[in-house]
């Protein structure tokens, strides 16, 4: 049942393809932030989607994140997620990422729970001329 309070975790080693330098989003071999909020994305829906009816999952709408510490190549990284709030459809969760070190990265992210069949027929419509 879906409930306030269910957490997820997620982790992975930040690897050279992971790095700024390795996605194209900077020059320097750290973690790259879009890789985090990936992590943290993966954490929420995971979360929750083996509690979802069948035919059902959820999809990502909003991310409000800092990015707040590097991480080097070679380090492991932990997402967290906690959901904070069901409104309808709408779930907010806090997710957090940490390194070896400490805490790299912070914020609130919000996902939609959209029936499978029904949101990809929507979406494949966009291809029809």
């Amino acid at each position: 049942m879906l409930e306030v309070g269910i957490k997820g975790q997620r982790e992975t080693v930040v690897t050279k393809e992971k790095t700024a330098t390795g996605i194209g989003s900077g020059l320097l071999e750290v973690f790259a932030t879009p890789i985090m909020i990936a992590l943290m994305e993966e954490s929420a829906f995971m979360s929750v989607n083996e509690i979802l009816d069948e035919g059902f999952t959820t999809v990502g709408i909003a991310v409000d994140i800092k990015h707040i510490a590097a991480t080097p190549a070679g380090m492991k990284v932990v997402a967290k997620s906690e959901l904070l709030k069901i409104d309808g459809r709408e779930l907010t969760f806090k997710v957090e990422a940490y390194d070896e070190k400490g805490l790299i990265g912070e914020g609130i992210h919000k996902r939609f729970i959209v029936n499978n069949d029904k949101f990809q027929a929507k979406t494949d419509s966009k291809l029809e001329k």
